[in-house]
């Protein structure tokens, strides 16, 4: 059975708009705005009320581009990178100049003309790809840094995402052993291993798996061996998994050739 890795889209939506640095960045562009009056809001109304409009409009347009880009990016997780953003970008500049179009009705009474409303959804649509670009750019290094990480980390909590250690059969449970802590996953040893990758790891054991930079200490017993690991638990090593030890140069080869 496989926990669910990637959070709902609601959740995701609701993290990313209740963050503190997304909200301070909004609130600064909305009083930037207010206080500039762009689009003639500085001659047609008062301070207070270009602080209602543009903290309206910063806010809703960045929630529904936000939500857009979310709902794009899952559905069309096949597609390629480039063509995710592009219809990204078009789909939430509809959707943003949509926002933007009903707040000038609300509290101008008018939308403007056809080449008014066609000039203003370039200018919205230009606006929402500068943005989506950005955020690309920005997460480009997050999501490198997440690709070169075990997945088997993204099932624990992230305080306890630190390096991967060992992984040990705990009943039906896999006990995940990191550098930060540990934590119990619902799922075979043998699924486990394989979101072990990039980490350089071993399976020594039927009910045990253990990173090789980690190993402080090996030591014979009887036709198998024991791994003293850094967190200074010992991991057992039988006698099917010896071989692969030796191999990893964690065991000296035999003089005799036969074990």
């Amino acid at each position: 059975m496989r926990d669910p890795r990637p959070p709902s889209a609601l959740r995701e939506i609701r993290a990313h708009l209740t963050s503190r640095p997304v909200l301070a960045v909004l609130a600064g562009v909305t009083v930037v705005l207010a206080v500039s009056g762009p689009f003639d809001t500085r001659d047609t109304l008062a301070l207070s009320a270009r602080l209602l409009y543009w903290g309206g409009v910063v806010f809703a347009t960045y929630a529904v581009g936000t939500a857009v880009d979310v709902a794009v990016e899952r559905r069309l997780a096949a597609l390629s990178r480039g063509l995710r953003l592009g219809l990204s970008g078009l789909a939430a500049g509809v959707a943003v100049w949509a926002v933007v179009v009903a707040a000038n009705t609300a509290t101008f009474g008018r939308s403007g003309d056809a080449t008014a409303l066609a000039v203003l959804w370039l200018e919205v649509t230009a606006i929402v790809f500068a943005v989506i670009l950005g955020q690309a750019l920005a997460r480009g290094p997050r999501e490198r840094a997440a690709d070169a990480r075990p997945a088997i980390l993204d099932r624990l909590p992230l305080e306890k995402r630190g390096e991967l250690i060992a992984l040990s059969v705990q009943d039906h449970y896999v006990e995940v052993v990191t550098t930060r802590g540990r934590g119990l996953v619902l799922m075979r040893l043998s699924d486990a291993i394989r979101e072990t990758a990039p980490a350089a790891g071993l399976q020594v054991h039927r009910s045990h798996w253990a990173a090789l930079g980690h190993v402080h200490a090996v030591a014979r017993r009887g036709d198998g061996a024991v791994l003293t690991m850094a967190t200074g638990d010992d991991i057992p090593v039988s006698r099917r998994y010896v071989p692969q030890v030796r191999e990893a140069g964690l065991l000296p080869r035999p003089n005799g050739g036969g074990e």
